[in-house]
């Protein structure tokens, strides 16, 4: 199957977890699941930060470049996790401190946990909003 995206190190809290597949769920939304292929209860929502965010700065290290086999950082896809609580949407929070990469052209993703302070393991997605509706 060509759309798996192997993941080596597996995901923060999903170490044992390798392989995943990206599931669309609307057209033209900026979200998706990340579904695990050996566990079917499995699955992060995920989007696509620069929907939502103007500036997103992610440093990627030449370890993890040579891992996601990345030629040229235009290759990489970024993802982040989303979080809705339940009953409460307008909490809907990103995680801007560990986003996803994937490469893929090869197929293969990798979590990168990013040491710059201003991208907070949450940023609230409503509140974000109003700041940028504001400037």
């Amino acid at each position: 199957m060509d759309k798996i995206l192997t993941f080596p190190r597996g995901l923060v809290g999903l170490e044992t977890s390798r392989d995943f597949v990206l599931l669309q769920m609307r057209d033209e939304s900026p979200f998706l699941i990340l579904q695990s292929l050996e566990d079917p209860r499995v699955g992060l929502l995920v989007a696509d930060p620069y929907s939502f965010l103007g500036e997103y700065d992610v440093k990627l290290g030449e370890a993890e470049q040579k891992l996601l086999q990345l030629d040229d950082v235009e290759q990489m896809v970024v993802l982040v996790t989303v979080t809705i609580p339940p009953g409460a949407p307008e909490k809907t929070a990103l995680n801007l401190s560990g986003p996803i990469l994937v490469n893929q052209g090869a197929r293969l993703g990798l979590q990168v946990p990013q040491p710059d302070s201003r991208y907070p393991a949450k940023i609230y997605l409503h509140e974000q909003q109003l700041a940028e509706s504001a400037e």
